[in-house]
């Protein structure tokens, strides 16, 4: 009998929206003080220099704006889960990369951008409203609701990406990473449904998945176990899964515990 379905998470919108801003203001704040200097350091992301993550980040938040400017697309329901949205990702990566390279080329004082798509989004995304309104992404129709969701994710992991690069330590809002923690961990979930392996992200998420004998008492005998950083990027490709392994990063006990061919999520 194939494992019965659990009803999608739900996710509180003026929660989310708050926990948008609040990771993005801590961006904000970060790339304000980077030297010139820095702005053209390195990434793990390609071609692409701290500059054009930066840029990333600020057309990330502005296409709430944008798609919102948009006419609200026909019902009865949003055409893309937020559960299959990670994977619907990597067919728009190359268009993405031109616009943020075009953006990053066009804006170079990124403090002006970070103003004016903040402005834009409070202005768009008023705290009395909400998050029923369906819009059209590059991706497909999402709830609005569901759309800042993944806003948490590309701050997060952008914001990581960042740190990564240069060294610094901009703080991660805790309900931005709880909510792209969870995503992730249930778009695993749904990609491999099943309850023969357990994977815990404390303190944010635990699911089950892969098909076998379901785990109903005691302590589960295939257990995945990281943490929130480590995580996301597992899911999103920052690091493979043998690397994690080898440094102690993520724990796997028992033997379908391998999560190596459902990794990456996204690209």
């Amino acid at each position: 009998m194939p494992p019965a379905k659990k009803r999608p998470r739900a996710y509180d919108h003026l929660r989310t929206r708050t926990a948008v801003l609040a990771q993005f203001a801590h961006v904000r704040d970060a790339v304000a003080a980077l030297t010139p200097e820095q702005l053209e350091r390195p990434t793990r992301l390609g071609d692409w220099t701290v500059r054009e993550v930066a840029a990333h980040v600020a057309m990330g938040l502005g296409s709430v704006s944008r798609f919102l400017a948009l006419p609200e697309p026909p019902g009865p329901g949003p055409g893309l889960t937020l559960l299959r949205w990670p994977s619907a990702t990597a067919a728009h990566a190359a268009r993405i990369s031109e616009d943020v390279e075009g953006l990053a080329a066009d804006r170079p004082d990124l403090t002006a951008v970070y103003e004016e798509v903040e402005a834009a989004f409070r202005a768009d995304v008023p705290a009395s409203g909400t998050g029923e309104r369906l819009i059209s992404t590059r991706v497909g129709t999402m709830r609005l609701t569901d759309f800042l969701v993944t806003r948490t994710v590309e701050l997060t992991v952008h914001t990581d990406d960042l740190n990564t690069a240069l060294g610094l330590e901009i703080p991660y809002d805790r309900q931005a990473l709880a909510a792209s923690t969870r995503l992730l961990a249930d778009a695993l979930a749904d990609r491999a449904p099943g309850g023969s392996v357990e994977v815990r992200v404390p303190p944010f998420a635990v699911v089950q998945c892969i098909e076998g004998p379901r785990h109903t008492r005691g302590t589960p005998p295939n257990v995945v176990e990281t943490g929130p950083l480590t995580w996301l990027r597992l899911a999103t490709g920052r690091i493979r899964w043998a690397r994690a392994l080898a440094d102690a990063e993520v724990s796997a006990s028992g033997e379908r515990a391998d999560l190596d061919a459902l990794l990456p999520l996204m690209g």
